[in-house]
């Protein structure tokens, strides 16, 4: 037989079995999602990037979309909030409640947004969550046009999201832990009751912007 008809034939097996070792290298199954998990979700608002400064395990990790978070399968109760927000203080301990009976129901994700807007720094709202004791899953953005695209007009604004993405209500205004259960359960039952969009009576203490 011709020698050079051998040498091909025989760079022709040796690609194929290479192909095949490459298929094995980088084949297997792909990294599971957290349980109960669907994955990224398109939602009825902007998709964010959130750096954890607690909560880790429910995020999935230091960082996390909110589209994934969302994915997750739970409704999500989105609060942005500042350390130096008094509305925002009084506020925690009554989401951090709701947190404590309802986690299983519903995922309350804290938003710090006080270094865009010069209401604290980061330090400052890590350190006002370990004061008041709130373990629900919080972070930041460093999305700079986090303010506009959520068209926050005043602190703290809450928005209630649907496991699907949808959002069902957004409130402007300070939340206590009545009215919050009462939010909650308009979320998980998936149909809003009144206006999407509200603000509170306590807004007129809240931190407004032009």
């Amino acid at each position: 037989m011709d020698q050079s008809l051998v040498k091909r034939a025989l760079l022709a097996v040796a690609a194929t079995v290479a192909a095949f070792a490459l298929a094995a290298c980088g084949g297997g199954d792909e990294p599971s999602a957290p349980e109960g998990s669907s994955g990224p979700v398109a939602l009825g608002v902007p998709d964010i990037e959130i750096s954890a400064y607690q909560g880790q395990d429910t995020l999935g990790g230091d960082t996390a979309s909110l589209s994934a978070i969302v994915g997750q399968g739970k409704p999500v109760v989105l609060n942005f909030w500042a350390a130096l927000c008094p509305p925002c203080r009084a506020e925690i301990p009554e989401f951090e409640s709701v947190h404590h009976e309802r986690s299983d129901e519903v995922t309350i994700l804290g938003v710090d947004i006080g270094p865009q807007q010069l209401l604290g720094t980061r330090e400052e709202g890590q350190a006002l969550l370990a004061e008041l004791g709130a373990t629900y899953p919080a972070g930041t953005t460093f999305d700079e046009t986090v303010v506009r695209d959520f068209e926050v007009f005043s602190m703290p604004t809450t928005f209630f999201i649907a496991a699907d993405g949808t959002v069902l209500r957004k409130w402007s205004g300070i939340l206590d832990e009545a009215k919050l259960n009462e939010l909650v359960d308009e979320l998980v039952s998936g149909a809003p009751v009144a206006s999407t969009e509200q603000t509170s009576a306590g807004d007129q203490l809240g931190s407004e912007f032009a």
